[in-house]
């Protein structure tokens, strides 16, 4: 499978309605006030870029990254189509996200995720790529459903 990562149309009905899906899906998961997850719209800011995996003419992910004060992201609405679960699309996704925010040279990243089981292999992944648990950040607070990442990025000054 070769996968073609684009800027997210949101207007693009394949991608309203994997978004769609997402919600559904978290909403499935989490009671109301544990659901973090952005809509469209929300998605549809300036401070938000959302990507789009493509297995050729089928959506295979979407995820984002949100520009947060001090240099640094967070990333939301990271989602593999349920067929495409399984295949790398949520590794892909996460390498364009991480390529983007060091280019803009962001110091961290941050995210939230679900506590129980279904979320368990987008935890493992972000683990993977060296995200650790830290405590809530922004808005956030303490919720059993939430658990909290951060990864410190090695920008340009860090490397010289």
């Amino acid at each position: 499978m070769t996968l073609t990562v684009t800027r997210a149309d949101l207007a693009a009905p394949e991608v309203l309605t994997l978004l769609a899906a997402h919600a559904a899906h978290c909403s499935s998961l989490s009671p109301p006030e544990s659901c973090h997850f952005l809509t469209a719209d929300g998605l549809d800011v300036p401070e938000v870029t959302v990507w789009a995996a493509w297995d050729g003419t089928e959506l295979a992910g979407v995820g984002a990254l949100k520009a947060l004060p001090d240099e640094a992201g967070e990333i939301k609405s990271m989602h593999t189509a349920a067929a495409q679960r399984g295949k790398g699309v949520g590794k892909v996704i996460l390498e364009t996200i991480l390529a983007e925010a060091e280019r803009r040279g962001y110091h961290s990243l941050w995210l939230e995720t679900g506590t129980i089981e279904a979320f368990g292999a987008a935890r493992r992944l972000y683990e993977r790529y060296g995200f650790a648990v830290c405590e809530p950040f922004g808005d956030y607070r303490l919720d059993p459903h939430s658990i909290f990442y951060t990864k410190t990025l090695e920008t340009p000054e860090a490397v010289r």
